[in-house]
């Protein structure tokens, strides 16, 4: 691809994170602008990624991390009616997974590894390989396979906060018990069918993820109204004590956050909407 078509490509993904993310967003682009323009799926991917991580921190750091200093618990079997807990940080990522299979936009979400707590995780086949390619190189993969019909990527998952190394080595199913900072712990895996997509098509995907996100934490919030000590919710988060956000102040703080992240992103990652990009079958980038 030429050099003025990635800087318009570019110019349409910083629009439209714009749009996104300013309180009072700034008109998208004319269409005759950006005409022909497409995004390919490679970079969708590193935008999802990029959210996912944010996502991920400020649940593992801010709300669990806090939390259990200030009298939360948070267990595996948080969904089941005697158990006043919240969901580990893997669990929040399966929750907004779910949520993404009941949206009509066909992104799927995956955390797997190779040594994983629920054997469910494992990764098998192609997607092993990758993993195993991920390990090496700590570089993302990218890939498509036949049978599925699907353009694949897969990010590295570190081991990059205490909570997480602790429980993965002190749960009785764990296969591996002597994980450490900055271990690769899995990978998180997002699959798609298509190669490009248009810009709306990005707005919607980054909308059902961000409800993907809103909803798993809604649930928690929903599941903490029937502990018998319920925590104040409002502005205040655990590290003030027993208080929780509101539903909006979690996803505003979020929303904060991920603009960064993702403006650093688009300004240090141009995007390469080269549609051969992607390798078929068996082979990843």
């Amino acid at each position: 691809m030429n050099r003025p078509a990635n800087v318009i490509t570019l110019l349409v993904l910083v629009a439209l994170i714009t749009y996104l993310f300013v309180q009072a967003p700034a008109p998208l682009p004319e269409e005759d602008t950006i005409t022909g323009q497409s995004i390919p799926i490679k970079t969708v991917f590193q935008l999802v990624a990029a959210e996912n991580d944010v996502v991920r921190a400020l649940w593992t750091r801010d709300i669990v991390g806090m939390g259990k200093k200030s009298g939360f618990k948070f267990d595996e079997e948080w969904r089941d009616k005697d158990v006043q807990a919240g969901p580990l940080p893997a669990l929040f990522l399966r929750e907004t997974a779910t949520s993404l299979e009941k949206n009509i936009i066909r992104l799927s979400l995956f955390l797997g590894s190779d040594f994983p707590i629920n054997q469910s995780n494992l990764f098998l086949g192609l997607q092993k390989e990758a993993f195993e390619k991920i390990k090496n190189d700590h570089l993302p993969q990218f890939f498509y396979t036949q049978d599925t019909q699907l353009f694949t990527g897969m990010f590295p998952d570190y081991a990059s906060v205490q909570p997480c190394i602790d429980c993965h080595n002190e749960h009785p199913d764990s296969p591996k018990t002597d994980w450490v900072l900055n271990d690769i712990m899995g990978a998180t895996t997002w699959s798609y069918p298509k190669e490009t997509v248009s810009r709306d098509e990005l707005m919607k995907i980054i909308a059902s993820l961000r409800k993907g996100f809103r909803d798993a934490y809604s649930d928690y919030i929903e599941k903490v109204a029937t502990f018998s000590r319920k925590p104040k919710i409002g502005k205040q988060w655990p590290r003030d004590g027993y208080f929780l956000p509101s539903v909006d102040i979690f996803m505003n703080e979020f929303s904060k956050r991920a603009s960064q992240s993702t403006m650093e992103l688009l300004l240090h990652k141009p995007a390469n909407a080269d549609k051969k990009s992607y390798e078929v079958n068996n082979n990843t980038m």
